[in-house]
């Protein structure tokens, strides 16, 4: 048996609330009709994505993520930038055009870096 890709990706965080509400309202992302206990899923294709409380066990550190490389497209990834950057998202990496279209990436309020890319 082997395994076929990824299938499901979670970001563990600190204020769930907080985290979902940033993904919705900067990100425009959807919440899923159903998601399991202490997480929210959102509606995103082809790959699942959500936040969700820590593991029991689990404290995260202050940069959590630190070494993980977190991809999400989008339509327009400069439009996106320039709503974030007005709305005071911090601006890891500033716009370039590379093989994956405009790239960018920011932190979200958990610390997570996050990239943008619009091919």
């Amino acid at each position: 048996m082997t395994v076929t890709g990824v299938d499901f990706v979670a970001l563990q965080v600190r204020d769930l609330a907080g985290a979902a509400a940033f993904y919705e309202t900067r990100l425009g992302l959807e919440r899923a009709p159903v998601s399991p206990p202490h997480a929210i899923v959102f509606a995103t294709e082809p790959i699942a994505f959500a936040v969700r409380e820590p593991l029991p066990g689990v404290e995260l550190p202050q940069r959590p993520g630190a070494g993980v490389a977190l991809w999400l497209k989008a339509g327009d990834a400069q439009r996106l930038h320039d709503e974030l950057l007005a709305a005071g998202v911090p601006i890891v990496t500033p716009p370039v055009d590379g093989p994956f279209g405009r790239t960018f990436s920011f932190a979200d309020p958990e610390g997570y870096v996050i990239t943008i890319h619009d091919r």
